[in-house]
């Protein structure tokens, strides 16, 4: 079986700043990783982010895992990658302390086993099916920023250039996403170098007909068959509703000179 790259993007939120998404291609394994923006001022690196990091610890381990591994290895090889990140001493405090851990999410397709792997917020569409794996409590404070912004606007506290140069709202359910990451690898999965349930993963078996598969980050607010087509949706939204408090709502805003709300990466392929 081969794979054939039909087209693929990666961009960055801000045109000054590295993505912390990232396309892996290798003769066996097509990954998109979505390193999670930090919460908090803990660092693991001097010279990048801890969501770029984690995305380039898990790209590096899919490079180089065998090209039959099957999805259980896979979930415990790319923890203890992450893992041996932490120093020992760091272990008890990030055990209580999750949301300062490197942690991303990655959709993968192994060509060997014929699946797609899914651990934390990411999506695909496979032939006309989507498919996504979202965290839970995301909607209900993204519902919250958006009512925020909402009081803010009607009582003249704020205006939208102004939000969209500092999202206050967002400042507001930072404490919120903060607890929720409380339940991470407990209630919803991610890579942090902590075990990962697998019921809170998700693994879709292809059969042996031809498929078109498209892998992607969040930063696609509407997966569609084509980047074109996901493209224009998102320059709608990012038009229409840069605040992302109507028909998409998020966690922060398209913040003014920047790509878009969130790093994007997309990738379309046939088997």
């Amino acid at each position: 079986m081969t794979m054939e790259i039909i087209e693929q993007a990666l961009v960055s939120k801000s045109p000054k700043v590295k993505p912390e998404d990232g396309i892996i291609i290798t003769d066996n394994f097509i990954a998109v990783i979505d390193g999670s923006t930090s919460k908090t001022d803990k660092r693991f690196s001097r010279w990048k982010s801890n969501g770029r990091y984690c995305m380039q610890i898990i790209g590096k381990y899919i490079s180089k895992m065998p090209k039959d591994i099957r999805f259980e290895q896979f979930v415990n090889g790319v923890t203890m990658a992450v893992r041996k990140k932490y120093k020992d001493s760091q272990i008890e405090y990030l055990l209580a302390h999750p949301e300062d851990r490197l942690t991303a999410s990655c959709i993968v397709f192994s060509r060997v086993q014929r699946q797609i792997w899914m651990i934390g917020d990411c999506q695909c569409l496979v032939g006309d099916s989507y498919y996504n794996n979202p965290k839970p409590y995301e909607e209900e404070i993204a519902n919250k920023r958006a009512g925020i912004i909402a009081d803010m606007l009607a009582n003249g506290h704020s205006t939208v250039s102004q939000l969209r140069a500092h999202d206050t709202a967002r400042d507001a359910v930072i404490p919120d996403l903060i607890a929720t990451m409380k339940n991470q690898n407990i209630t919803y999965s991610v890579v942090d170098g902590f075990k990962i349930p697998i019921d809170k993963t998700h693994v879709i078996t292809l059969d042996f007909k031809p498929w078109t598969i498209v892998l992607a980050s969040d930063g696609y607010p509407f997966l569609k068959p084509t980047l074109k087509e996901s493209e224009s949706f998102l320059d709608s939204q990012l038009r229409e509703d840069p605040l992302n408090i109507h028909a998409f709502k998020a966690t922060k805003a398209f913040i003014e000179g920047n790509n878009s709300f969130d790093d994007r990466a997309y990738i379309r392929f046939k088997i």
